[in-house]
């Protein structure tokens, strides 16, 4: 069985240590011998390369890190707050907000509505905002706090904490958020992936060079690189630039830049993010 889980977490890590091989491999070992697990020769080229882009890589990083902190913060606050009020019973109206968060899951405006949303009637284009509020609210997140506040926050808790005069901004904040520590903890590792990831908002929403966040700059490094590539007999000036590109191990590198800071990240939330998805899965 230890043999099992081992050669499964092998498997697992084992493409994105292929990848970090790869971007430490000289162009020329590549083109002669193709992907290799102990390449024939090393080199930092790739890095060099992507070192020389280094200011607009560090600006693009710390638009990523903003967006991201800042979007799972309010993106996680939207999402417990709404989840909460629909897992209440005496809530009202839970079965309206039940159905208009499921609704949008089946149903959606489309891009071309969206465009017009976000740049003509709230004026966010080329603002930080069109970074985060696309994707502030997701409903299947909401469906499943949902569940999670029904299964794990017992309403006879609630209602000693009403006794005792306890005001309901008071109970989420002090008792229903401390019991749901797990739930959050894995919404907002999803949320933060899906802000981390996202390059599709910016290629949509920022003209402006200096909001580029790190996975749309990365997008357009590959473009040029491809470019070039397909461009090089328009005279030798391009064909001398495009020599000195490491391309195979820079688009690797570039997958090592985007994705080993949300690696790192994700052992913090790896308990939480177990306990949440087993809790509320179980029905009594």
């Amino acid at each position: 069985m230890s043999f099992l889980l081992g050669f499964s977490a092998f498997v697992c890590v084992f493409p994105f240590l292929y990848v970090i091989i790869i971007s430490f491999t000289s162009e020329e070992a590549l083109v002669r011998d193709g992907f290799q697990i102990i390449p024939d020769q090393w080199s930092l080229d790739a890095y060099s390369y992507l070192w020389n882009m280094r200011d607009q890589l560090l600006q693009s990083y710390g638009i990523t890190i903003l967006v991201t902190v800042l979007g799972t913060v309010i993106s996680v606050s939207m999402i417990a707050l709404y989840s909460y009020a629909i897992s209440r019973p005496q809530f009202r109206y839970r079965k309206f907000f039940n159905f208009f968060a499921f609704f949008t899951m089946l149903f959606g405006a489309g891009m071309v509505p969206l465009y017009i949303v976000m740049s003509q009637v709230l004026g966010l284009r080329n603002t930080i905002w069109a970074l985060i509020l696309p994707l502030a609210m997701n409903a299947f997140y909401i469906i499943i706090m949902r569940t999670f506040f029904m299964r794990s926050v017992p309403e006879s808790i609630l209602e000693s904490a009403r006794i005792d005069g306890a005001s309901e901004w008071r109970i989420f904040l002090q008792i229903v958020c401390p019991l749901a520590v797990p739930g959050i903890a894995t919404i907002a590792l999803f949320t933060t992936l899906g802000y981390w990831n996202d390059w599709f908002n910016a290629l949509l929403f920022i003209d402006d060079p200096n909001l580029v966040p790190l996975q749309s700059l990365l997008m357009r490094i590959e473009n040029n690189i491809e470019f070039m590539r397909q461009n090089t007999q328009l005279g030798a000036a391009a064909q001398e630039i495009y020599s000195t590109i490491p391309q195979d191990a820079a688009k690797m590198a570039m997958v090592v830049i985007a994705t080993l800071p949300i690696a790192v990240t994700y052992p913090f939330f790896q308990k939480y993010f177990i306990s949440g998805l087993t809790i509320g899965g179980v029905k009594e």
